[in-house]
């Protein structure tokens, strides 16, 4: 047993980085057709409301179907157009072979970064049970990190998995205090709610979305609530670095609401693999 678990740790990295090229292909469905599935959902609800029909019906989407195609020209892509990364940059050369249009580089991106943070995940934790959980969170951060920046949405099909994923693993292998994660889940739904409701009394609009709530709850139920400071603080600063650079280029308009869901992301993936050493340096420059 022992020989077996050496060779399954000998080839263990190439195994994820390959496992996680595959679901980073994965991840660009879920993040092209989910926010689409909702919208539908939502449609048809509004339509029923109504006793309306849905002239739609029929055409409806889902994670497996129908087929990827080409938005163009409805080419299918064909299995060997589908491997990650490779695919774009050898076999289509950034075009389809349908028509010859510009494939968007979001694809090879999401592909590359998926495999990069599950090396990163792989590296920290090694051949251990918190190198596979660290993966899903990661890879539901990265749907939600682009799927906030595309529609300004954190769909409760990724956050409320999450956040009772994490009670979950605090329960069976003691990632936190399990009443550490529900006091950070509470804590950090309560807080971003009050931030809000502030907001909206000075105000009069509102500064987030309920969806942010449910993210840093699950981010708290997964650190525990002594991550929640450094989550709450690398978010805020880099939200209001990148709107600022954002406002000088031009490309940001600060009276426009700005997803913030990627930055939480962002900031609670940091916290969960670096959060001790991140708050013991924090600590060091205030005491």
């Amino acid at each position: 047993m022992s020989a077996y678990l050496s060779a399954l740790e000998s080839i263990y990295l190439p195994a994820v980085v390959i496992f996680s090229l595959l679901v980073g292909s994965f991840l660009n469905v879920v993040i092209h057709r989910l926010p689409v599935m909702m919208m539908n959902s939502w449609r048809r609800e509004a339509l029923e409301f109504l006793d309306q029909k849905d002239s739609t019906e029929g055409q409806l989407i889902s994670l497996s179907q129908p087929r990827s195609r080409c938005p163009q020209c409805g080419h299918a892509i064909r299995w060997y157009e589908n491997i990650p990364i490779l695919s774009y940059l050898l076999v289509l050369k950034g075009r389809c072979s349908g028509c010859d249009v510009p494939i968007s580089a979001r694809y090879p991106l999401v592909e590359g970064l998926t495999a990069l943070v599950g090396l990163i995940v792989a590296l920290y934790y090694g051949f251990t049970p918190q190198m596979l959980a660290m993966l899903f969170v990661s890879y539901s951060l990265i749907v939600l990190i682009f799927i906030d920046a595309d529609h300004q949405l954190l769909p409760d099909q990724i956050t409320l998995p999450l956040l009772w994923a994490g009670f979950l693993v605090s329960l069976m292998y003691g990632w936190v205090p399990l009443d550490s994660a529900l006091i950070g889940a509470m804590l950090g739904y309560l807080v971003l709610w009050l931030v809000f409701w502030l907001f909206k009394l000075v105000t009069g609009k509102e500064g987030m979305g309920y969806g942010d709530f449910k993210l840093l709850s699950a981010l708290g139920a997964w650190g525990g609530y002594a991550m929640l400071p450094g989550i709450i603080l690398i978010s805020s600063v880099a939200g209001v670095i990148y709107a600022l650079i954002g406002a000088l280029l031009g490309r940001q308009d600060l009276a426009k609401p700005m997803p913030f869901g990627p930055f939480l992301a962002l900031a609670g993936w940091l916290m969960l693999i670096w959060g001790d050493q991140i708050n013991q340096w924090y600590l060091s420059l205030v005491l």
